[in-house]
């Protein structure tokens, strides 16, 4: 395979010409880190991709600015044989790599700081970073004792020997660094406290929050809270995980969403959305209303059908359909939240103000792991006390 030339047209692709990143970006092999992925098939059903077995479709895959899902479930594609079909949510991958170089910036790394790559996934950051910083310099953790190992073994092979840690980091990360950059949304509250905690005052973290596209940063101070802001950029990263998988989907609720009656059935204001991918919404949303899972789906092609549907923990669920784009809907909730009307909610403030005092705003994320935003007059707070 003629990856120099790929992984140079890459670099060119992601980088900017004086870039500290053009040159890892160039000579990492991300192929070797990503033999075997997952992609959806016609029929929207997971359907593994072997590399070698196709070099062309491989290095098209791996030096485009995509991300290759490599885990679904509890199923590595390193571990599945041809015909295997797992069901549920990713649960690791390969970040595209202009993103894996914007976290890198946003973290501001340097000579001789101490980088914790929270998420080590298929390593291509570890890989960059070790170009970059030496392998002395960095840590790689993740909690798949499988994902550490084949990333480890991998880089090892490129020549890099970073520290590999498996551990989980909602409970406890070892040792202490200048600079955390996650490739996973970590979750406001008890589970954030230990990565606060292994950062050493003065040192700096790049991550998204939780079921947001939000990437905060921030310096730590010396009484131990996180000073930062809400970058203008935005990204999405898989959610922390503290096992094998993530905790089931709310099957049983999202099935009720979809037939019933509901408590409640009211016209809404604006056109269905599809809330998981109108990434400032979703990030207010979870603000306002922690915790909400979503689906949507479309029917025709004409004038699609188009459905939205939302429910919590608490047994609140919403179904919003419309046979138009710009109908209104025909909304039913149930339950102790009204969930669609939190969604509308934020769009009358977006209609009233004309955006969301998200983007640029104040951080604060406290020891104990919650994190505190504020802009202007508006403030909020993110991450349950324990």
């Amino acid at each position: 395979m003629d990856w120099e030339h790929r992984a140079t047209a890459l670099a060119d692709q992601v980088t900017d010409p004086d870039s500290r990143w053009l040159a890892p970006v160039a000579h990492v092999p991300r192929h070797e880190l990503v033999p075997r992925w997952w992609d959806v098939d016609d029929a929207g059903r997971w359907s593994l991709r072997d590399g070698p077995s196709d070099p062309e479709a491989w290095a098209e895959a791996v030096y485009a600015d995509r991300s290759l899902v490599t885990r679904v479930g509890a199923l590595h594609a390193d571990r599945a044989q041809l015909g295997d079909q797992p069901e549920g949510l990713p649960t690791s991958s390969a970040t595209l790599p202009s993103l894996v170089v914007r976290m890198l910036r946003h973290g501001r790394l340097g000579d001789g700081l101490d980088l914790l790559d929270l998420g080590t996934g298929a390593g291509g950051l570890t890989a960059y970073a070790c170009h970059r910083l030496g392998d002395r310099c960095v840590t790689s953790l993740d909690i798949d004792p499988y994902l550490v190992r084949a990333a480890g073994a991998r880089l090892a092979s490129l020549g890099h020997h970073p520290r590999m840690l498996t551990v989980d980091a909602t409970e406890h990360v070892p040792g202490a660094y200048d600079r955390v950059v996650s490739t996973v949304a970590l979750t406001p509250g008890p589970q954030l406290r230990p990565v606060l905690a292994a950062l050493r005052p003065g040192g700096r973290i790049a991550t998204t929050l939780a079921r947001t596209c939000l990437i905060v940063t921030g310096w730590k101070d010396r009484n131990g809270d996180v000073i930062g802001r809400v970058e203008r950029d935005m990204a999405g990263f898989m959610l922390t995980r503290s096992g094998a998988d993530y905790p089931p989907a709310l099957t049983a609720l999202f099935t009720l969403a979809r037939t019933a009656d509901g408590d409640e059935t009211t016209t809404g204001r604006y056109p269905v959305v599809d809330v998981a991918n109108a990434w400032e919404l979703r990030s207010m949303l979870e603000i306002t209303t922690p915790g909400v899972e979503l689906a949507y789906e479309t029917d025709g092609t004409n004038s699609p059908a188009r459905t939205a549907y939302l429910v919590h923990p608490d047994g609140s669920w919403a179904r919003a359909s419309a046979e138009g784009t710009t109908d209104p809907p025909e909304v039913h909730q149930a339950g102790p939240q009204r969930l669609w009307t939190a969604v509308e909610r934020i769009r009358d403030r977006l209609n009233t103000e004309g955006g969301l005092p998200l983007l640029g705003a104040r951080v604060r994320m406290a020891p104990d792991g919650r994190c505190h935003l504020s802009r202007g007059q508006w403030q909020a707070t993110m991450g349950a006390r324990r």
